[in-house]
């Protein structure tokens, strides 16, 4: 080596006797992070798989008429699987399944797990507007008071129509007809911003509206006659 090539290897050994133990720290650390990350995405696909072999089951059964084995596959999708999305969404069709078939206890405990658990935010906001409209058709006060503080919540994004439309509910179930009047109408004001609203969920707010209108011209006329 010349004098100048030396220099520099001299330079890199005095770097290196410096800092090697951070150099080392900082690249076993990586390393490990990205066997890590390796480990997590391979165990979350398998996860993945597992659970989608068990919806499959679920679907299958519900082919079937079979609903024991349609709410078992939920309950194991729950408790082994909780973290795919097919656990909140096997949640919500096996709260449907129950509600139909008069286990109103059941169904409840579906959406209140999907409510709390769904990573989703479309199950997530359907879960919770789906619990509130069962806890105000049950109407008694602890159902209410529990739909009211679901209803306190910050709306989930892309559900701010149908939380305003279920806070009407709570209000009408009640008897309060001028703020449930005015929730339907803050309601239609947000669906008409958001265009991709399904139809049927549009028509649907708009006989609630057009129904507290009529209520209240009705009431007026009424009044006014017996005057």
């Amino acid at each position: 080596l010349d004098l100048e090539e030396q220099e520099q290897l001299d330079q890199f050994k005095a770097f290196w006797q410096k800092y090697r133990n951070l150099i080392t720290g900082v690249v076993t650390v990586a390393l490990f992070a990205y066997a890590a990350y390796s480990g997590y995405q391979w165990w979350r696909n398998s996860q993945a798989l597992e659970a989608s072999k068990l919806y499959e089951t679920m679907v299958t059964a519900i082919t079937k008429g079979d609903k024991e084995q349609t709410l078992r596959a939920a309950d194991d999708l729950q408790k082994d699987y909780a973290r795919t999305p097919y656990a909140p969404m096997s949640s919500l069709v096996a709260a449907r399944i129950a509600s139909d078939a008069g286990d109103n206890a059941k169904a409840l405990d579906y959406l209140r797990w999907a409510a709390k658990n769904a990573s989703n935010d479309g199950y997530l906001g359907l879960a919770k507007m789906r619990l509130v409209s069962q806890l105000i058709e049950l109407g008694t006060e602890k159902d209410f008071s529990e739909a009211d503080q679901i209803l306190k919540e910050k709306p989930i994004t892309g559900f701010n129509a149908l939380w305003l439309e279920r806070r009407g509910d709570w209000y009408l179930a009640q008897k309060k007809m001028d703020q449930a009047k005015a929730s339907y109408q803050d309601a239609w004001k947000t669906v008409d911003q958001v265009k991709e609203f399904p139809e049927e969920a549009r028509r649907l707010l708009k006989v609630k509206l057009d129904a507290r209108s009529e209520e209240r011209r009705v009431g007026k006329e009424c009044l006014r006659l017996c005057r």
